[in-house]
Order: C-alpha cells, then structure tokens, then sequence
C-alpha cells in the first residue's frame, strides 16, 4: 500500500468541499470533491495510531514502502513515495537510528544507498498498519456489509489503475 503523496496534498486543498452543488440530475458531487474530505477524515484518523507508535506519517510510508520492495536506493524510494530526495533524509536518519532501516552504500555504485526494512522496522509498521485498519473499520463499518465489500473492491480497482508504477 502506497500512501502517496495525496496524503500530505489533499490536506491543503480546500476548493473541495461537501456544499458544492451539482448541474446533473443524479445530484452527485464530482468525485474529488467526495473523495477529498473523506481522504482528510481518514489521514487525520491516522494521526492518533502514528503518535502512539512515535513515528512521523513520512516515517510510516518509508516503512511500508520498503516492505513493498525491500531493497530500494534513495533516489528511487523518494520517487515511489513522491518525495523529495533531500526531504526524506531527515527521516531515513532517524529511522536508521532507530535500527528500524538499514541504509548501506551499493556495492557496484559506492554513491549510492541501499535501504532496507530490519525486523523490528517491519515489526513496527504492522503494529501501525493494524491501529489504521482498526481505525479504518470504524469508518467502514458506517456502510452496509454488501456495500462496504463493493466499496472496497471497487476502490482496490481504481487504486490499482491509478497509482504510480512501481520504481
């Protein structure tokens, strides 16, 4: 699961929101403008569960995105995660401080680094990733167990179509 940068970005959009009226008939909203405040919902959802496990969002999208691929450069993991190279070297320290990665130097390119989740890195971003799926719960628990399968089908589709190629 890619966290993406629309996590960061969809928190300072604000031309979306819920009174926007529509032309069409079947009085739906246009899909950004319904997708955007529920995506603020869940990132702020998130917030409690990244806190109580003392780690930054950006922190958590690393984790998970070398469990994804579990050896990436810098460069490439800042491109699959939709970041900066220079912003995430703060937080790969602070990681590799933390021995939840490994960051070592590429024997063919001693320019480059390597990372890689280390156990107790993978460890941690489970425990994160099941405070969100409980919390995540709550909010899909709001919908019909039928609609909630199709929900979560239908957006797996549209997430699978849409999300950035693999680095």
């Amino acid at each position: 699961m890619y966290m993406l940068t629309i996590y960061f970005n969809l928190l300072s959009v604000d031309c979306y929101h819920s009174a926007t009226m529509t032309a069409f008939p079947d009085d739906r909203h246009d899909l950004a403008a319904m997708f955007v405040p529920l995506a603020r919902a869940l990132v702020a959802r998130e917030e409690p569960a990244l806190l109580a496990h003392d780690i930054s969002m950006w922190g958590y999208v690393v984790l998970t995105a070398l469990a994804e691929q579990p050896v990436r450069t810098q460069a490439a993991l800042a491109q699959a995660i939709g970041a900066d190279k220079s912003r995430i070297i703060g937080v790969l320290d602070d990681l590799q401080q933390r021995e939840l990665i490994k960051r070592q130097p590429d024997a063919a390119d001693r320019r480059v680094h390597l990372l890689s989740l280390t156990p107790a890195g993978d460890r941690l971003r489970r425990s994160v990733e099941a405070a969100i799926r409980a919390s995540e719960e709550e909010v899909l628990a709001t919908l019909p167990a039928g609609d909630r399968e199709a929900f979560l089908r239908s957006l797996k589709s549209l997430f699978e179509c849409y999300r950035a190629p693999a680095s």
